[in-house]
């Protein structure tokens, strides 16, 4: 999911902007920066080859950071991920905002690498995101899902101890963490964890899923079933429902394998 770049005019009061529709070709207005700076996000977001061509008036405009990163969303959301993850990494190297919205910019970059397939680029800009930030949970929990996609879930779960170290009581942490630990066959650690995440939140999908996992492995199959129920019960949408109704289904016509 990508991040919200609003600290960029963190200081600024919130401004009603009407939705941009399609046929609007406005000028930028470099009087009024930070409402200039959410229509374009706005348009980038809805009508990507709109905004771009919008952003990129504004950079003609020499309208600086905002400018800049509003046609990196637009390049986005037109599926161009090489140049939006570099036009992003750019703009945080080239950034005098705080830290923490250079971090932001450099997470964003890494998203856009990972969806244009190149793994190991976006992990290398999450970890110069956590050089500006080393104790931001959501890059932390970003480059946790990166390492376990390249299957380094011994490194996924260091990030996700950090995480946990942060935030005791992160349920979505907890049942990360729970998959990682069963993907390196550390089992009583997953379980652990899985009932750690009921127990703060027992209706969290990911961490039902798990549990469930986990009692199949163990030969439970109506503890098993149980849990992933329980996950149909609440959702029929989603990758962790689409699991739960092939685990059921693989269940009723194996049952002891």
């Amino acid at each position: 999911m990508l991040r919200s770049q609003s600290l960029f005019f963190a200081l600024c009061e919130t401004l009603l902007v009407a939705t941009p529709t399609l046929g609007q070709t406005p000028v930028p207005d470099l009087m009024k920066p930070a409402e200039t700076y959410k229509f374009c996000l706005d348009m980038a977001r809805a009508y990507p080859e709109q905004g771009f061509e919008f952003a990129g008036k504004w950079v003609g405009l020499r309208g600086g950071e905002p400018s800049k990163h509003c046609r990196a969303v637009a390049l986005l959301g037109l599926r161009e991920y090489t140049e939006a993850a570099t036009g992003l990494e750019e703009l945080a190297q080239e950034s005098k905002q705080e830290n923490a919205i250079r971090a932001g910019m450099l997470a964003q970059a890494a998203q856009a690498w990972l969806l244009g397939g190149n793994t190991e680029r976006a992990y290398a800009v999450q970890t110069s995101a956590l050089q500006l930030m080393p104790r931001d949970v959501a890059i932390l929990m970003d480059r946790a899902t990166t390492l376990a996609e390249a299957k380094n879930y011994w490194q996924a779960i260091d990030d996700l101890n950090v995480v946990l170290e942060i935030e005791p009581k992160n349920v979505d942490a907890l049942a990360f963490r729970a998959s990682a630990y069963r993907m390196v066959a550390a089992d009583d650690l997953a379980f652990d964890d899985a009932e750690r995440a009921l127990t703060l939140d027992p209706l969290n999908i990911s961490a039902l899923l798990e549990r469930g996992n986990l009692h199949r492995m163990q030969g439970h199959n109506d503890q098993a079933r149980k849990d992933w129920m329980k996950i149909l019960e609440l959702t029929m949408e989603g990758e962790a429902a689409l699991a739960a109704r092939a685990n059921i289904e693989k269940l009723d016509v194996n049952p002891d394998k």
